[in-house]
C-alpha cells in the first residue's frame, strides 16, 4: 500500500473542534515538527472567523515548543494529559484555558484502553520510516505511540529524515494484555527484550506522511553549580554507605534518574566516584550524562523511553550509533515506568522535589500549592516500587527567601510512607524505620538550610502531641509569610496560632 503524501496543513484540516490528538514522543524528542503549528494555525483563523476550535491532546510526558508552546499560545487545548513543562501550557493550565489532569507516566496508555477518555480520533507520530505493510520505525523516544496508533482512528506520519536508519534495531515496543488477560511482564534485567523493533500497525488507518527534516531542537543543560555538586555528592555518599553496610547488593542495581541539573550532577558524581561499581540503569529518561558514563565504561546498559539528549549530544549519538547499540533500548512509558518491573529489578529512584516537609512528604508539582509547574511525570512510578526511594532538592532557592524544607508540604505527590531517602545541599535524612517526630528531628537537622533550622524548630515546639506533632493552625506559615512578603524567613508564627 502506497502512502499519499500530504502538507502539515490538510494534516490540519482532517481535525475538528472538540476531537482527541495524540502526539507520539516522550519529553522534547520524538515529537512531530510541523503538524502542531499548522493545528495551531488553523485555531487562529478559526477563533478569528467567530468559531471555536480546541483538541483534546494527548502525549506520552512533556513535548515541545512545536507542539505545547504552539498550541497554547493559539488558545488549541482544551484537555491535556499526562505530563507538559511548557510556560505557555503551563500558563493557560493556572489561568484556567486547559483543563489539566496530571498523570502517573505508567497509567494513561492503559487507561486509554481500558476507554476511561473516549474515542481517539488521529494521532501524529514522527519515525525515521514506514513500511508499505504498517511497519513504523520510531525516533529517538516511543512514549505511548504504540497505545495511541491502535486506539486513534487515524494515523499521520511525519517522516522525519533527520534521523538516521541506522536506529533501527534500538526500539522494544511490547504493549501487555488488558485484564484478566495479563500475564507478568518478562522482564529480568535491563537489557532484556521482549517486543518487536517497529511499531505494526493497521496500514488503512494510515491516511498520509509529510517529509521533514529537524532536530528536536533540545537546548544544552545548565552547568552544575556548588550546589548541585552537593547534593550529586552527598547522594554518592549516602549510596556508598549502602553498599558499604550490605544494604545494596555489590552488584548494585539498576539506577532510575529524573530530568534536570539535579538528576545530572547525581550521574556526574557516581561515574567520579571509585566505589559505585559499574551498573545499569532502568530510567524512563537518559540524558547526555549517561552517554557519558557509557563511554567511561561506568554504566554499562540503559533501558528508557526517550533518549532526551541535546542537540549536540544527539548528533554525536548518531555518529556513533553503532557503539551503542547493544547497550540501549528503547521502550514503551509503561513498560519503562511499570511498577511490576521497577519493584522486581531493585530499582534504586532518584529523583526531584520542589519542597519537602519534615515528615517526610514531597511536592514535586504545585508552587505554594495551587500553581503546576510541571507535572508528577514519572516519579510516583518508580518511588513507590523502589528499592530505595530518594528525592533530593536544594535547601533554599531564590537567595535563601524560600525553604525548601517546610512544616507541611503545600501540595503532597508523595507521602512519607514512598519517601526513604531525603537528601539536600546540606546532608542526608535516612527516613527508613523512622517514626514522624525522628524524621522531623533529622530532615531538620541534616537537610533544612541553617537559617530556617531554628524556625522548624519552633514550628515543633507548638506542637501539642500525637503520632504526627502538626500544629494546623501555623502548618502553611512558611507559604503564608512568602505571600505577603516574599520570604519565608519573616515568618513568625505566633501571628498565626
Amino acid at each position: 500500500m502506497a502512502f499519499p503524501f500530504i502538507t502539515a496543513e490538510q494534516a490540519a484540516d482532517l481535525m475538528k473542534n472538540g476531537d482527541s490528538v495524540g502526539i507520539s514522543g516522550f519529553t522534547a524528542v520524538g515529537t512531530p515538527k510541523v503538524v502542531a503549528p499548522a493545528i495551531a494555525a488553523k485555531a487562529r483563523r478559526e477563533h478569528e472567523a467567530g468559531r471555536e476550535f480546541k483538541i483534546n491532546l494527548f502525549t506520552g510526558a512533556s513535548t515541545n515548543d512545536y507542539v505545547d508552546g504552539e498550541l497554547a499560545r493559539a488558545n488549541a487545548v482544551n484537555f491535556r494529559t499526562p505530563y507538559q513543562s511548557c510556560k505557555d501550557a503551563r500558563a493557560g493550565i493556572n489561568n484556567g484555558d486547559i483543563h489539566y489532569v496530571d498523570m502517573h507516566l505508567s497509567h494513561l496508555a492503559q487507561e486509554m484502553r481500558y476507554g476511561f477518555y473516549g474515542k481517539l480520533d488521529l494521532v501524529v507520530i514522527e519515525a525515521a520510516d514506514v513500511t508499505d505493510d504498517g511497519k513504523i520505525l520510531l525516533g529517538s523516544s516511543v512514549g505511548n505511540t504504540p497505545t495511541l496508533a491502535h486506539a486513534a482512528e487515524k494515523i499521520v506520519i511525519e517522516i522525519n529524515e533527520h534521523i538516521p536508519a541506522a536506529i533501527r534495531g534500538l526500539h522494544d515496543i511490547y504493549t501487555p494484555l488488558d485484564p484478566p488477560y495479563r500475564r507478568e511482564i518478562p522482564v529480568y534485567k535491563p537489557s532484556d527484550r521482549i517486543g518487536t523493533p517497529y511499531l505494526q500497525v493497521d496500514p488503512a488507518k494510515i491516511v498520509g506522511l509529510i517529509k521533514t527534516n529537524q532536530p528536536d531542537n533540545v537546548g544544552g543543560f545548565t552547568p552544575l553549580d556548588e550546589t548541585t555538586m552537593r547534593i550529586g555528592a552527598n547522594v554518592c555518599k549516602f549510596l556508598i554507605g549502602e553498599l558499604r553496610a550490605g544494604r545494596i547488593p555489590k552488584e548494585f542495581l539498576p539506577l532510575q534518574s529524573g530530568v534536570g541539573n539535579i538528576a545530572n550532577a547525581v550521574l556526574h558524581g557516581l561515574g567520579e566516584s571509585a566505589e559505585i561499581p559499574q551498573f545499569d540503569m532502568y530510567t524512563e529518561v537518559i540524558q547526555d550524562s549517561v552517554l557519558d558514563l557509557m563511554e567511561q565504561g561506568k554504566c554499562r546498559f540503559g533501558s528508557t523511553c526517550a533518549l532526551t539528549f541535546s542537540d549536540a549530544t544527539m548528533e554525536r549519538f548518531f555518529s556513533e550509533i553503532e557503539a551503542f547499540r547493544d547497550r540501549i533500548v528503547i521502550r514503551p512509558g509503561e513498560i519503562s515506568n511499570n511498577p511490576e518491573i521497577v519493584r522486581r529489578l531493585g530499582v534504586i529512584s532518584m529523583n526531584t522535589a520542589l519542597e519537602a516537609d519534615i515528615f517526610g512528604n514531597v511536592n514535586s508539582t504545585h508552587v505554594v500549592g495551587t500553581k503546576m509547574m510541571n507535572g508528577i511525570g514519572g516519579s510516583g512510578d518508580f518511588t513507590r516500587n523502589a528499592y530505595i526511594s530518594i528525592f533530593s532538592c536544594p535547601s533554599i532557592t531564590k537567595g535563601g527567601k524560600i525553604s525548601n524544607i517546610v512544616p507541611l508540604v503545600s501540595h503532597m505527590d508523595h507521602s512519607e510512607h514512598s519517601v526513604k531517602v531525603l537528601i539536600t545541599d546540606q546532608g542526608i535524612a535516612d527516613l527508613r524505620g523512622k517514626s514522624p517526630m525522628q524524621r522531623a528531628e533529622l530532615i531538620i537537622e541534616n537537610c533544612a538550610h541553617p537559617a530556617y533550622r531554628p524556625l522548624l524548630r519552633d514550628y515543633l515546639k507548638l506542637s501539642k502531641g500525637g503520632h504526627t506533632p502538626q500544629t494546623l493552625c501555623a502548618a502553611f506559615a512558611f507559604h503564608e509569610e512568602f505571600g505577603k512578603s516574599g520570604d519565608m524567613s519573616l515568618t513568625d508564627f505566633a501571628k498565626y496560632c
